[in-house]
């Protein structure tokens, strides 16, 4: 499994599944573009660990809901490595966590809102050059929450869900011009992102999961790899369930 030479951009990637994504993909030969927003320390340490063993990488700091930023980016990438062949859509968007009923209208369609806008601009973005040279990996990150209702996660679990149509309409378009589209579907992950949940219901997922622990980045980044590679050239509009057999589809 390689994707040698060609040139990967993973929004989010100074941190979590982003970071292991980056990592991943640079050790299967990929040039990596490392993009943050508040995280320069981390995304550069992710650039660091990169070049240090031989790879070639940078990060580009862009909100990934604003098109002209994502523009810019996309214009940096291919200034220096070349156009994009490998997208990873990664980036966390902040949400309100309580119950639906408790909810404001604002405090939801923020969450989808924000969700939509950074897949939609960042495919935008890449996938015509990826039309253009017949080639192209796209690789969205969602959730189990988009399939199983999750105390508090309703604007989470909801935004995902749309993600997960998104990725198919986006498959059945681009497929002629061969371009996948493929979405990965998380469980609980132990990164920055799930710091507030509480130890024990951490230890109570574990104990409900068959492979009998919560997943770390690690566990996810050999999916997107596979994803990204030669070897998915036929898998396309799919959603893969990333859980330990915690949810099984």
């Amino acid at each position: 499994m390689t994707v040698k030479g060609k040139v990967a951009l993973v929004s989010g990637g100074a941190r979590g599944i982003g970071a292991a994504a980056a990592l991943a993909l640079a050790e299967q030969g990929a040039k990596v573009i490392v993009n943050y927003v508040e995280q320069e320390e981390a995304a550069q340490d992710v650039v660091a660990r990169i070049t240090g063993q031989g790879g070639q990488a940078a990060a580009i700091r862009a909100d990934v809901r604003d098109p002209e930023q994502v523009g810019r980016m996309v214009a940096q990438t291919e200034a220096a490595f070349g156009a994009v062949d490998i997208l990873v859509s990664n980036a966390n968007m902040a949400f309100a966590m309580k119950p639906l009923l408790q909810m404001e209208w604002e405090e939801f369609s923020q969450k989808l809102n924000d969700e939509m806008k950074a897949a939609f601009a960042l495919t935008h973005a890449v996938a015509p050059a990826m039309m253009g040279r017949k080639y192209g990996r796209l690789i969205y990150i969602s959730s189990s929450a988009a399939d199983l209702p999750t105390p508090y996660l309703a604007a989470h679990g909801s935004a995902k869900g749309a993600l997960n149509a998104f990725v198919k309409y986006v498959a059945q378009e681009l497929g002629p011009h061969g371009v996948t589209a493929n979405a990965i579907s998380p469980g609980l992950v132990q990164t920055d992102a799930s710091r507030y949940t509480p130890e024990a219901v951490k230890e109570q997922i574990a104990m409900a999961t068959p492979l009998q622990r919560v997943a770390v980045p690690g566990d996810i980044s050999g999916i997107i790899a596979f994803l990204a590679s030669e070897e998915s050239r036929f898998v396309t509009g799919t959603c893969t369930h990333v859980n330990g057999g915690f949810l099984m589809r």
